[in-house]
């Protein structure tokens, strides 16, 4: 007759590989809607820009006075978003932690403009606190699942050296 139990310590360990493995799979899932919600955040604007520059500086209350104006808007808003949008998705589908990376730099980079306007300008008007907020939860958001994505955290092998085994 085949002894078909499991023993106590390989139940454990068996139901621990596979907590870890249900966790870093929901992580992998988080960082990649996240990084997927960012590349569709850029390709809105990006659209918005390429139909209708206008419509872009309305948000900031600036018209547009000639061609040239047009052309920026059409180029710093619709070419550049659309180069973010497409770095994103390829960052998504090859390296979701360099994606995570990338998102970092750029809300960063972003919150960071705005925090400096406050220094240099003065107060920002509801537009600008807006967006100093959403870039400031996309920053930290970036920085914590780039945080908690770390393959060596979840890893049997970590366990191990850890003495969790």
């Amino acid at each position: 007759m085949v002894n078909t139990k499991i023993a106590p310590c390989a139940y454990g360990q068996l139901c621990r590989n596979i907590n870890v493995s249900i966790m870093y799979s929901f992580i992998r899932l988080l960082a990649q809607e996240f990084i997927l919600l960012s590349a569709i955040a850029f390709l809105a604007v990006c659209i918005l820009a390429f139909t209708n520059p206008q419509a872009v500086m309305d948000l900031v209350q600036v018209r547009l006075p000639n061609t040239d104006a047009y052309s920026s808007i059409r180029g710093a808003y619709g070419g550049v978003g659309l180069a973010l949008f497409i770095s994103l998705v390829y960052l998504l589908l090859r390296n979701r932690r360099t994606g995570l990376r990338f998102l970092c730099l750029l809300w960063g980079g972003y919150a960071l403009s705005r925090m400096l306007t406050i220094f240099v300008e003065g107060a920002l008007g509801a537009f600008g606190r807006q967006w100093l907020f959403i870039e400031s939860i996309g920053f930290l958001m970036a920085l914590g699942l780039l945080w908690v994505d770390r393959g060596d955290v979840l890893t049997e092998n970590s366990l191990r050296s850890e003495g969790r085994r």
